[in-house]
């Protein structure tokens, strides 16, 4: 059975993301940020998200383990951060309903989401830059980078809430990332 683990980043959200995880058929469990990365036997990584970077434990350490990774909101600021995006503040701040483009229908974590879906995201911090190798797959009007990917490396991010029921076809995303974990 695939095993994907959420890394805690403290998060209002995060047993959420385990749920969604175990409600489309996969092993799961909540791992604190704290715990060596050498120490998680997984196919997949979700970083959860959270308040700030502060609290990140461990985490940049999970990017090289050689399984993918999403990262959801903090999750996905990270994974900017770590691989030489920028983030900064949001124009628009807290939690809302946004309505959301998807840019490349070809991406394997939200491309089945495409042309457009609405979501629950919060933008008090957001990427403003994407690192390297990176590709912007969906953006709004109130978020230039709404999720990002780079296939070669198997790094995925979000900038919404998947895992939340005002997320439309929220699943959807969990079974695409249930799907790159099966494929690699």
């Amino acid at each position: 059975m695939t095993r994907i683990v959420v890394i805690d980043l403290h998060g209002q959200f995060t047993h959420l993301e385990r749920r969604a995880l175990r409600d489309v058929g996969v092993d799961t469990e909540i791992i604190s940020a704290d715990a060596p990365a050498a120490e998680v036997d997984a196919d997949g990584i979700v970083l959860s998200g959270g308040p700030d970077m502060d609290r990140v434990g461990n985490a940049s350490d999970y990017l090289d383990l050689d399984v993918p990774v999403f990262g959801i909101c903090l999750g996905m600021q990270l994974i900017a951060l770590e691989r030489g995006g920028e983030v900064g503040g949001g124009d628009y701040g807290g939690y809302a309903d946004v309505d959301v483009a998807i840019v490349d229908d070809e991406d394997p974590l939200v491309g089945s989401l495409a042309p457009e879906t609405r979501v629950w995201a919060s933008h008090a911090d957001e990427v403003k830059s994407l690192p390297d190798g990176f590709t912007r797959t969906a953006t709004s009007d109130v978020c230039g980078i709404e999720a990002m990917s780079n296939v070669g490396e198997d790094l995925y991010g979000v900038q919404w809430h998947p895992e939340v029921a005002h997320t439309e076809r929220g699943e959807e995303v969990f079974e695409n990332f249930v799907a790159i974990c099966e494929s690699t």
